[in-house]
């Protein structure tokens, strides 16, 4: 089976600044494609903001490890100091990249903040931005 990544960045009112998605093509009768529906990956990260919401309090660490799963997939989470969450929808194990991933993205999140032209909490519709970490996902995912 080849992984699928569903990543999303999600501003500190639940509302998605980011979304892309990174693996092989999907094909709507695949066999490894069991959520047909195309808004299926949202609502399964969207469900999980609630588990990021509480453990974060719990843990000091940014990388909050697989925070909620959902048959075949898990979610993965990081936070930033602000709160701003990246969610990472994935149906393999790979905490490593994925860690080096969230903390490669966090870095180029923490260049687009202070881009002067940015306003914060509004989307990131950059095409640098989702370029490189299209190259992130290639090297880390």
């Amino acid at each position: 089976m080849s992984s699928f990544y569903h990543f999303v960045i999600v501003n500190t009112q639940d509302v998605p600044l980011f979304e892309d998605e990174y693996g092989p093509p999907r094909k709507r009768n695949a066999p490894e494609m069991r959520l047909e529906d195309q808004f299926s990956n949202e609502f399964i990260i969207h469900a999980s903001l609630d588990a990021v919401d509480a453990i974060v309090w719990e843990k000091p660490q940014m990388y909050l490890k697989v925070v909620d799963r959902f048959k075949e997939w898990s979610i993965s989470a990081f936070t930033t100091a602000s709160r701003v969450k990246f969610m990472l929808l994935h149906d393999v194990r790979n905490e490593d990249g994925i860690d080096k991933f969230f903390a490669e993205v966090y870095e180029l999140y923490i260049k687009t903040l202070l881009n002067p032209f940015y306003e914060p909490g509004s989307p990131i519709e950059s095409s640098d931005f989702r370029s490189k970490v299209k190259v992130l996902a290639k090297k880390f995912l």
